[in-house]
């Protein structure tokens, strides 16, 4: 049984899937830099196991997580430059251990004239990944640093602890690290953190709720 088969691949024809079956999957360490801005698109990759993160870099050197790629999601500037001849303009980290399998230029564009099935699954997971993109806008533009933050500290939380730096929190919600480090000071005087290098205990995780479900207006 090929990679397809536990993949959203499963319905495709036949040929499709033993085209792709064919295609050996690949074992990527953490940290590895999958492309920066500039690049061209080689092929379109579908990661079996782990997670992809996809950062911009401002001209100030700020970076943000755009998204994440995870098994059954795909990268919205692979597509687009596998689709319309657009350059990277992020840059792709192996946020753990990954493995995946990378659908070459000729056989994606092949598949995606000749293959229904193929089509629907990557404009389908074009379309999801646009409107996480949406959503990562409006947080930006509409939601206050403090209710980004804690929004943050929740999701990363296990067992009411975050072990990450402040630089880490500050490219994943879209600040700076000066302003993140304010922000937690004010949490931890609230009672609601105690920070400690490069971990963050969550002390009342109700509160932080309630600042994250806040937004401005």
């Amino acid at each position: 049984m090929g990679w397809t088969a536990t993949t959203g691949f499963a319905a495709l024809a036949a040929e499709a899937r033993a085209r792709l079956d064919a295609l050996l999957p690949l074992r990527l360490p953490k940290g590895t830099l999958m492309f920066h801005p500039g690049d061209a698109a080689q092929g379109f990759v579908v990661v079996l196991e782990g997670r992809v993160e996809v950062f911009l870099t401002g001209a100030t050197g700020r970076e943000i997580l755009l998204y994440a790629v995870e098994p059954g999601q795909s990268c919205v500037q692979t597509t687009l430059g596998l689709m319309g001849g657009e350059d990277y303009t992020g840059e792709a980290i192996t946020a753990t251990d990954c493995h995946v399998v990378v659908i070459p230029k000729p056989l994606f564009l092949t598949l995606m004239d000749d293959s229904a099935p193929f089509r629907a699954f990557v404009f389908t997971a074009f379309a999801t990944r646009m409107q996480d993109m949406m959503l990562l806008l409006e947080r930006v533009a509409f939601q206050r640093v403090e209710s980004r933050l804690a929004g943050a500290l929740l999701a990363l939380a296990r067992d009411d602890q975050v072990n990450t730096t402040q630089s880490d929190l500050a490219t994943r919600i879209g600040s700076a690290r000066e302003v993140i480090s304010r922000r937690l000071d004010h949490f931890a005087r609230r009672g609601w953190v105690r920070t400690d290098r490069g971990r963050v205990t969550l002390l009342d995780p109700a509160a932080l709720r309630r600042i994250a479900a806040a937004t401005e207006g």
